[in-house]
């Protein structure tokens, strides 16, 4: 590597340095060298040329290589004077030798420069000759100059708009945010360039032209869009909050953010373009009701919160000496208006609205002042501290009116979970921060792809603390479970909801990369007890409002957290986060001494609880946890139980759990328990009253699973579901899963049925069989004459169900399927009594010779003529006035005299052995009807035939050909019928043609 510093000495203020730098061959590119420039003005690197071309918002390799060997090897780089001293210590012939070599060693590049400067020198009028000296780009700026790093601010734009381009995908939406890092990084750098870089982003972010379409639309953009513009929006406020700004460059970014915000295309804070969020800068009343004027507030945009940072400023004296000091406390002779600056131990307290307090420790964080953040965040959790203890006094207060009343309002309407500005989050990770072990600073991963957590150890508070035993550590975890305990009301639209359970699974996967050790232990318990008590200021208190966030997620959390340590607390603030307001209120009207009369409901309020699916999964995730974690301790299972029942409304929710509880029960790898197994068929029970009246397309699989369940719990729980079939099932499903499933040889072996034990499940399913029979005998009597086989009378009282019914709703079908299980048992003159009974329900018209029916009624044409004679012609005349489709009268005709009739072998009847002729009855009712039946088909056929049709109408003609030919003066019945439709349809010519060519 070839190097040259040139700078003007020690002291001065800036220097140029040069070289190239060469890169090593490699299996498919030969080496290459690169001449790199690099100008630097107070330890900043200014300016940056390389010959790679480079194409990115970040240094080259080059560069970097030459700036580090600058740094590492300083006595190997020839330092020089600036090119400017150089030339100056030069008489006339040495800068023309100068010169002139430097033109040869470089004359295609530098000749045109070198002629068109040499002319506009001798010109006496020229521009060049109006200033004195010339510049030196080895010399480095004016000490008054601005100097910041080197940043290529075109590059900037076109990434981002490439970026944004691609819509998210092809990990775009990685690249922006690794963007959004770079501009963190800077800011902690303390880097000019920041907020810099952050305006160009905001530039193409602004014109990025998926906003004008999405406006027009009125529809939201994509969540990943959408969390991109959030942290624009949070890098905004941290640059205006920057702690040490100048008053013009804060009113500068206020005024291009103002610009920004005006315009019809910047996103709204809530993420909608169809409604405005409510201006809630600060704590309401408690008497103020949620929607009463929330129409009425003002636009808010992402860049709302950064332009309301125009009235925050850091002159505050007790802001200051938080700040400044660890040591800060209240003295002892304290004016009245310090006494509100001050908790009862002399701690200082920052009485400011709680997000923007927390905007300001983000601030001091994202430009580099770590010990200051940390002061203002003990400061803020000393005043939430005590404004949680106020709150439990004014509850106690209240505690005996608000339970009579069993409802309240929301004093805080401006969540800290899912708030735009993070609020929990930021505390969190700044007090994390400091506890961090040094090498695990950061997320490490291993050789196998396994991201590692990071290790955190007890760090003693150092501001303002009267506790020795108190640290970072457990005060972050304090201030998580406080923010997130804090009961606050389900915002408006489907991002901001969407957005709060996004926040609360994030700051739960911080949670759970802290170890509880012993002093985490009581920090939780403490906390958990405090929440429990909280009142209407805790979302786990006694009494919460319709329309508060559930705490599902962050109790399944703490249940887990808490179930080692402390059983009792963890189960009670399990089961008081359990309910779901916004629906049991809904409900209140039901009936609910029945749990199951309750059915899941959308609530009509505005706005619409978007997430709901997703909030009552949780729900059951909760449930479920505590009820893996309760197995064999029939206590607590009963109460998760109850707790279930009264709070889960979804019937799919309480399957899955009752799915997940007869999972956990009945592991393959040891013994069932049966306190679980109990409680899993209590919940599908509870599914199939659910569910009974109500449309589920999972419904069938709900009932083979409570079947499956009942028979892993015993012989005993298989009675009761027969017993009180009416309750659970139709009478479809008791007859052909629940009954037919109960008395199957795979359940008498699973369970090792004792034979009295067969015959109780036996004669119960009978019992079931004949009842459902009697409530639906279209759908049940065949499951019932199955079930009723073994036993003679229950059979006969089946089959008697089934003749009754058949005058009334039965279909053909369901006739034809029970006559043909009759014929199959050895009743064939019960299936023949059906078989009549479902010809009088059957009309077959003309043109339907490819109906399902056919083969019921060859069937029963059949078995009537195995029958005899007499069956036969008891038939016909049905068969006759049901069937006008000539195919397949004719097909039944061609049966009837292929075989004497009587051969079916009927105790105390004899065959004739004589085939049957179509002249005499009862076969020549049938063939009058068939041979009526194919002309009045010929007359329908050619009424709208077409020649493409012609050739399948002579085919048709020649079966009736058949047919007519069956009696003696069968030809010249034929031949009139021929001529008469030669006569009718002699228009049809190529038809009548193609007659006489083959009929004559």
């Amino acid at each position: 590597m070839a190097l040259f510093s040139h700078t003007t000495g020690p002291g001065d203020s800036g220097f140029h340095l040069s070289g190239t730098v060469t890169e090593p061959a490699t299996a498919s590119e030969p080496s290459m060298t690169y001449k790199v420039a690099i100008s630097f003005d107070r330890c900043k690197i200014t300016s940056v040329t390389c010959g790679c071309g480079n194409k990115d918002i970040f240094y080259c390799a080059h560069v970097v290589a030459l700036s580090l060997y600058r740094i590492r090897k300083p006595d190997q780089v020839k330092l020089r004077l600036p090119i400017s001293e150089t030339l100056f210590q030069m008489n006339r012939d040495q800068l023309q030798k100068f010169i002139q070599y430097l033109i040869t060693a470089h004359h295609t590049e530098v000749l045109p420069t070198a002629q068109r400067l040499a002319d506009e020198i001798l010109s006496s009028n020229s521009e060049i000759n109006q200033v004195n000296g010339a510049p030196d780009p080895t010399a480095g700026a004016s000490i008054d100059d601005e100097n910041c790093w080197h940043l290529d601010e075109e590059q900037v734009k076109e990434q981002v708009k490439l970026f944004l381009s691609q819509g998210g995908y092809y990990g775009s939406g990685k690249q922006l945010n690794s963007m959004f890092a770079k501009v963190r990084e800077m800011l902690r750098m303390r880097d000019s360039n920041g907020a810099r870089m952050l305006t160009l982003i905001t530039e193409q972010f602004m014109a990025d032209p998926r906003l004008t379409l999405w406006r027009q639309q009125g529809t939201s953009m994509t969540d990943k869009c959408r969390q991109l513009w959030d942290e624009l929006g949070a890098l905004w406020v941290c640059i205006i909050l920057n702690p040490h700004c100048k008053l013009e460059e804060k009113s500068c970014w206020l005024q291009q953010l103002q610009k920004w915000s005006d315009l019809d295309v910047c996103p709204l804070e809530d993420g909608n373009y169809g409604h405005e969020l409510p201006n809630i800068t600060n704590t309401l009343p408690q008497n103020v009701s949620h929607s009463a004027d929330s129409l009425s507030r003002p636009r808010r945009t992402v860049f709302t919160r950064a332009i309301e940072g125009r009235e925050l400023h850091w002159q505050d004296s007790h802001l200051q000496r938080i700040i400044s000091s660890d040591i800060y406390t209240a003295p002892a002779c304290q004016r009245e208006s310090e006494r509100l600056l001050f908790n009862s131990h002399g701690q200082p307290l920052w009485l400011e609205h709680v997000p923007t307090a927390c905007a300001r420790v983000d601030a001091l964080r994202s430009h580099g002042y770590p010990k200051e953040a940390l002061r203002l965040t003990v400061a803020i959790i000393n005043t939430l501290r005590l404004q949680q203890q106020r709150q439990l006094e004014i509850y106690k207060h209240q505690k005996k009116e608000l339970l009579q009343r069993g409802t309240t309002t929301i004093t805080n309407l401006e969540g800290w979970v899912g708030h735009p500005l993070d609020p929990v989050g930021c505390l969190f990770l700044t007090l994390t921060e400091a506890c961090r072990l040094s090498d695990d600073g950061y997320m490490e991963v291993s050789d196998m792809n396994e991201s590692r957590l990071p290790v955190y150890q007890h760090v003693p508070v150092a501001a303002g603390c009267t506790s020795s035993s108190e640290s970072y550590l457990s005060l972050a975890l304090e201030v998580a479970l406080m923010g997130m305990g804090q009961q606050r009301v389900m915002p408006e639209g489907l991002y901001a909801q969407d957005k709060v359970c996004r926040n609360e699974e994030h700051l739960l996967s911080h949670l759970q990369e802290l170890q509880l050790d012993e002093e985490l232990v009581q920090t939780l318990r403490k906390q958990c007890i405090l929440l429990l008590e909280g009142g209407p200021f805790s979302g786990l208190g006694e009494v919460i409002h319709r329309e508060s966030v559930p705490m599902h997620t962050f109790a399944k959390y703490l249940f887990s957290a808490l179930l080692p340590h402390d059983p009792d607390l963890s189960y009670k603030l399990a089961l008081r986060a359990m309910r779901l307001p916004v629906l049991e209120n809904s409900t209140s009207t039901a009936d609910t001494s029945h749990p199951h009369h309750m059915v899941s409901v959308v609530p009509s309020r505005y706005p619409r609880w978007f997430t709901l699916g997703h909030l009552e999964s949780q729900q059951c995730e909760l449930a479920s946890t505590m009820l893996t974690a309760a197995k064999g301790d029939t206590r607590r299972l009963r109460t998760i139980l109850e707790a279930v029942q009264k709070h889960i409304h979804s019937s799919s929710l309480i399957f899955k759990l009752a799915q997940d509880a007869f999972k956990i029960a009945t592991p393959t790898d040891s013994s069932t328990d049966s306190t679980l197994l109990n409680v899993a068929l209590e919940l599908g029970l509870q599914v199939m009253r659910m569910t009974l009246s109500t449309l589920n397309w999972r419904r069938r699989e709900m009932v083979r699973w409570l079947v499956t369940c009942a028979t892993e719990v015993g012989v005993r729980a298989l009675v009761s579901i027969l017993q009180s079939w009416y309750t659970l099932f139709t009478p479809t499903e008791a007859t052909s899963i629940v009954a037919a499933t109960a008395v199957s040889h795979t359940t008498i072996l699973r369970l090792s049925l004792d034979y009295p034990q067969r015959e109780e499940l036996a004669s119960c399913a009978r019992t079931l069989a004949l009842q459902c029979a009697m409530k639906d005998p279209q759908s049940c009597a065949l499951s019932a004459l199955t079930l009723c086989e073994k036993d003679h009378i229950a059979f006969e009282a089946a089959y008697q169900i089934a003749i009754d019914a058949a005058a009334g709703g039965m279909t053909h079908s369901q006739l034809f399927t029970i006559a043909r299980y009759m014929e199959l048992r050895g009743y064939p003159l019960r299936a023949f009594k059906l078989a009549s009974l479902a010809m009088s329900h059957l009309n077959l018209a003309y043109n339907q010779d490819t109906h399902p029916a056919i083969n019921d009624v060859l069937w029963a044409c059949a078995l009537s003529h195995s029958l005899g004679k007499n069956e036969l012609a008891a038939l016909i005349p049905l068969v006759v006035k049901s069937v006008h489709c000539a195919t397949v009268l004719s097909d039944i005709l061609r049966r009837c005299t292929v075989t004497a009739p009587g051969l079916a072998g009927i105790p105390g009847r004899r065959s004739s052995g004589k085939l049957m002729s179509t002249d005499k009855a009862p076969l020549r009712q049938l063939l009058d009807a068939t041979i009526n039946a194919y002309i009045n088909t010929t007359h329908s056929r050619l009424t709208h035939i077409s020649p493409r049709h012609y050739g399948e109408f002579i085919e048709f003609l020649s079966k009736a050909r058949e047919t007519f030919l069956l009696p003696q003066d069968g030809h010249l019945q034929f031949a009139q019928f021929i001529d008469n439709l030669k006569q009718i349809y002699k228009g049809k010519k190529k038809l009548m043609l193609l007659v006489r060519e083959r009929f004559g």
